[in-house]
């Protein structure tokens, strides 16, 4: 018996569709093509789904994004880490009303340029025992303030 495992990651709430090809040893049709598809049930609602850390050097520079988990699978955040952490700090907060989480990102970059980092939430559930929001940072040179003299 062969096993198939579809990622479903990223689908949440829309179809899926993948086509798996099959080698026999059957001369006459040596391999067939299996297609898997459905509705991929959301799990979560993370709003935005990334973290987009765009301004000047030496300006403060962060993005907020909401967690909620859906009704029909609650879970709770166990823990949170960075995949790299090097240019980002990062806060996780259980809202007031209880209704889910608010995951803050802040640049900690101090020179111009672009970087790519993910914050990855441990859950308890079963379902999915991990969630990461990924995060981008664009960080530019400021410009001079114009000055002009008026004559």
């Amino acid at each position: 018996m062969i096993t198939v495992k579809v990622n479903t990651n990223g689908y949440g709430g829309r179809e899926l569709r993948k086509n798996i090809t099959v080698w026999t040893s059957d001369q006459k049709t040596p391999n067939h093509t299996l297609s898997i598809s459905g509705l991929v049930e959301k799990f979560v609602i993370i709003e935005p789904k990334v973290a987009r850390l765009n301004g000047p050097v030496g300006q403060p520079i962060q993005s907020s994004i909401k967690i909620i988990p859906l009704e029909k699978y609650p879970f709770t955040i166990i823990g949170v880490k960075a995949r790299w952490g090097i240019n980002i700090a990062y806060d996780l907060r259980k809202d007031v009303d209880g209704s889910g989480y608010t995951l803050t990102v802040t640049n900690r970059k101090k020179t111009k340029g672009r970087y790519a980092d993910s914050v990855r939430l441990q859950t308890d559930s079963t379902i999915q025992r991990e969630i990461n929001i990924y995060v981008y940072g664009h960080i530019v040179q400021e410009r001079p303030k114009e000055v002009r003299t008026i004559q």
